[in-house]
């Protein structure tokens, strides 16, 4: 009994999280309408909370996500999944460091997977936050996990946490959802600068080994460092 109160507390915790940072991609002006996803996967468990399909960003609340397995079958929720589930479902089956995956249309990120054009680092923010380019993945259909093999394929081995979908949009990742949000966040940013630059000329190029230094000081120095324990 202790164990399935464990369980539910932890599913609610998470219904709660994902419903409040999907306000995130409005806020960064991220989707349209009713475009777009956040999940999170339950730790320990075969399990992860998505938003549900169609529904409008003002009434998504904690008790409307919905709670598939990792095969996109609803176990919990009374509302049906996201049309991208069994797209989630596989990344989270394929890459068990992977707590939280993201899909956007944004803008200039999107225009960049309609033209199946990868966006070069030519920023340090983006050396920092991709590690070099962001990838281009390849086109395939909604509804199947078509699009997960193709999240799986492009990003496994990689340093970036976002990856183009042909003809499609973003999708990001990270060890929750949170981190996976800020990727769509910087993917855009990045995505928009990387644009302004073309319309004014040839960006000037970052040395790979600048690129790599960029990306070590970034994800293992900058920031807080933890408090350190009190425990004797």
């Amino acid at each position: 009994m202790s164990q399935q109160f464990g369980i539910s507390a932890e599913v609610a915790r998470l219904r709660e999280t994902v419903a409040t940072l999907h306000n995130e991609l409005v806020r960064y002006g991220l989707v349209a309408w009713t475009a777009g996803n956040v999940s999170a996967r339950v730790p320990g468990r075969n399990l992860m909370v998505i938003k549900p399909s169609g529904v409008s960003y003002d009434d998504l609340r904690p008790d409307n996500m919905v709670v598939c397995d990792l095969d996109g079958v609803v176990v919990e929720g009374d509302f049906s999944p996201s049309s991208d589930t069994a797209a989630h479902a596989y990344v989270y089956r394929s890459m068990p460091e992977v707590g939280g995956v993201v899909h956007t249309h944004s803008s200039y990120a999107t225009a960049w997977a309609a033209r199946g054009e990868a966006i070069p680092c030519h920023l340090t923010a983006q050396a920092d936050e991709f590690g070099g380019e962001i990838p281009v993945g390849p086109f395939a259909l909604i509804g199947g996990d078509d699009i997960g093999k193709g999240i799986v394929a492009t990003l496994s081995g990689h340093r970036s946490p976002a990856v183009l979908m042909r003809n499609h949009g973003v999708f990001t990742i990270g060890p929750n959802a949170r981190s996976a949000v800020k990727a769509a966040v910087m993917c855009e940013d990045v995505a928009r600068t990387a644009h302004l630059a073309r319309m004014l000329g040839q960006p000037a190029p970052i040395a790979a080994a600048d690129v790599d230094a960029l990306y070590a000081r970034y994800q293992n120095v900058y920031g807080q460092a933890p408090a350190p324990s009190t425990n004797r």
